[in-house]
């Protein structure tokens, strides 16, 4: 069974940084692995995504510069740094295990299993 639980959120202030932790399990390997993040009342929007076989990675423009995506192993990190009140939200790891293509690393539908999420919370 394919589980996914992150860890490492919380409140800070602006400017601040944070480290997210996705822990995979039931898989030792994947196509790709990204976050995602809701805030109140939006869609779930693509933050960052990485391809397993080569650690390429790929961000939205909104978090370019600020995150950082990594992996290590069935673990996956999101380093966030100058964080902004609008970065506040439920972030969301996810895993892809079928298609290379890179157009799905950037939408739900290109991953099949999804964590509970972890509150993140910027305070200006």
């Amino acid at each position: 069974q394919v589980q996914l639980v992150e860890s490492g959120g919380g409140l800070v202030q602006a400017g601040d940084s944070l480290r997210l932790s996705c822990a995979l399990s039931g898989r030792r390997s994947a196509v790709t692995m990204g976050w995602f993040r809701q805030a109140p009342g939006m869609n779930r929007e693509f933050v960052a995504a990485i391809r397993w076989s080569d650690g390429k990675t790929y961000y939205a423009d909104t978090v370019k510069g600020r995150f950082t995506i990594s992996r290590a192993n069935t673990n996956v990190y999101l380093q966030m740094e100058s964080l902004r009140p609008e970065d506040t939200s439920v972030y969301y790891c996810a895993v892809g295990l079928r298609s290379d293509s890179r157009a799905y690393y950037y939408v739900e539908a290109g991953y099949d299993y999804w964590g509970q999420g972890t509150q993140v919370t910027v305070s200006s």
